[in-house]
């Protein structure tokens, strides 16, 4: 760049100072009429004339010395930029060989990198062409070798068949028919030892295997019982609750739908329902309005309503606990919601969620001894008894537990095992009967479930009495406590037809005269023997 710089300045130059010579050598010319029109024109005289051609060679010689500078500064400035130009070539021609020198060392080194790795490619090669033929010569002696050994193994096999007089099919036929009956006898032997072992063992095994299942099972779940009965602070209350012309106790029992009793004492108020939800909020809605004070049919609604949302809230959070204490996610919500209403269900005193935890406990651990498949055990035993909280009445809670697994597409093994916890059905395979096992554990262990035993003898006692009062029953026995009836017919008094018609009339009366939970199936059996002796 300087030294294209310097050459445009020299050459901007000399074009400046070439202008002004142009510019001086203009000289005016007189114009031919000046001044007024009647002045005469000034003829030049010879002095004028001498003056003017010696300004004009001075003029001249300025100029020459001028131009004679401008053209000797021109000459240095161009040696100088000569210069300069060289100094620069002479550098870069230097950088250019630097590079050049470090180039061709690079070179040099890769191109030695080269020979040696290909010296070492050779010499690798070269060692794997030995190996490849040290390798080939050891094949053909092997094979050298095993046509020697076919050889000696067909002529000592052909010796053995000449001295034995048996052909070699022969020979391994006997062998192998000998080897069988010794075997044959010795696995005898030891299936004998073993079932022996076994039946010894069987009993001892069950013991522990059930004993440690119930000590897995052990539950420190404390069941909320429900309260039917509300306590009143005067009974001033009482008259509160009633209302002018008994319309908040009507309103109460017609939002809540249970049956409020006010003549059992003084200071205390009973609630009745068959659903145990309902009571429970009618018991907290009831205990908020004694509490606010302010019982009128408005209130009332209110209050139940917003009872009737915790109270979901609650069983949700109840049921979703339960599954996650058994290790049980992503079921349906309204299964979960389902298992929740166990919270207040109770089944001769024993709280379904401490019997279906305990259960479930005790399944999963008899079906990990037992090597059965843990996760249908453990949905049949946390499912087993979800019949009891069914929206639906028809029906024993067996089958309706049947219908809500069918209808949220549980896997077959668990319908299996809720249809075949009460031996309504044979079982279909070890889980069905571990679930049953689990079930039969929790709830006849001692403690684990009461009743009133006068009550429970005279419903027992009542349902006999129902059947054997008609003339043509021989014998009635109430089984599976209270869950069954069966009946025996006198053959010689009745016929086939009349089972169907008895039958019907036993369930009648059951339905009109006894409360029992659940249902009662009616069996009733007539059959004819004959009976002689040969002599």
């Amino acid at each position: 760049m300087t030294f294209f710089s310097n050459l445009s300045s020299l050459f901007a130059q000399p074009t400046k100072s070439a202008k002004k010579p142009k510019k001086a050598l203009k000289r005016p010319r007189p114009s031919r009429f000046q001044g007024n029109k009647n002045q005469k024109p000034t003829i030049p005289t010879k002095k004028t004339e001498s003056t003017t051609a010696s300004n004009d060679l001075v003029t001249n010689h300025q100029l020459q010395t001028q131009a004679k500078e401008i053209i000797r500064e021109a000459k240095a400035k161009a040696r100088e930029i000569i210069v300069e130009a060289k100094s620069e070539a002479l550098s870069i021609h230097a950088q250019a060989e630097a590079k050049s020198r470090k180039l061709m060392r690079s070179l040099e080194e890769q191109q030695r990198s080269l020979d040696k790795k290909l010296d070492r490619i050779d010499l690798r090669l070269e060692q794997l062409d030995q190996r490849e033929q040290k390798l080939k010569d050891q094949a053909k002696e092997l094979e050298e070798q095993r046509l020697k050994v076919k050889d000696l193994r067909t002529q000592l096999i052909e010796k053995l068949e000449e001295v034995a007089g048996l052909t070699r099919e022969e020979a391994k036929d006997k062998l192998l028919e000998s080897i069988k009956q010794k075997a044959t006898k010795e696995m005898a032997q030891i299936i004998k030892q073993k079932e022996e072992e076994a039946r010894e063992a069987a009993d001892e095994k069950a013991k522990e295997i059930i004993i440690e299942a119930m000590k897995y099972g052990a539950t420190d779940y404390v069941p909320e019982y429900t309260i039917s009965v509300v306590q009143l602070p005067n009974e001033e209350t009482k008259g509160k609750i009633i209302g002018k012309s008994g319309r908040n106790i009507h309103a109460f029992e017609r939002v809540t739908g249970v049956d409020v009793d006010l003549d059992a004492s003084p200071t205390e108020v009973r609630l009745s329902s068959f659903d145990p939800v309902r009571r429970e909020i009618a018991r907290i809605a009831l205990e908020r309005l004694i509490k606010d004070g302010r019982i009128q049919p408005a209130r009332i609604e209110e209050v139940v309503g917003k009872v009737k949302k915790e109270i979901d809230k609650t069983i949700y959070e109840a049921g979703k606990k339960l599954c996650h204490e058994v290790g049980v996610y992503n079921l349906h919500p309204d299964l979960v919601k389902l298992l929740g209403r166990f919270k207040y269900r109770f089944s001769y005193g024993q709280n379904l969620i401490a019997h279906t935890l305990e259960e479930t406990r005790i399944g999963m651990k008899i079906a990990s001894e037992l090597g059965l498949d843990v996760e249908t055990v453990k949905l049949g035993c946390l499912l087993h008894d979800i019949g009891k909280v069914a929206d639906e009445a028809e029906g024993s809670h067996v089958e309706l537990g049947v219908k809500i697994a069918k209808k949220y597409g549980l896997p077959q093994g668990v319908i299996d095992a809720i249809a075949q916890h009460h031996e309504d059905e044979p079982f279909s395979g070890p889980e069905q009967m571990a679930v049953y096992i689990a079930d039969a554990i929790s709830g006849a262990r001692p403690g684990a479930r009461y009743e009133n035993y006068d009550e429970y003898v005279a419903r027992l006692t009542k349902l006999e009495e129902i059947a054997t009062k008609h003339n043509e029953v021989k014998q009635a026995y109430a089984i599976q406590a209270g869950r069954e009836i069966r009946v025996l017919l006198k053959p010689e008094k009745t016929k086939d037809e009349d089972v169907v018609v008895l039958s019907q009339k036993i369930k009648e009366e059951i339905q009109n005269t006894l409360t029992y939970p659940g249902t009662v199936t009616v069996t009733v059996i007539r059959e004819t023997r004959a009976k002689d002796v040969a002599k």
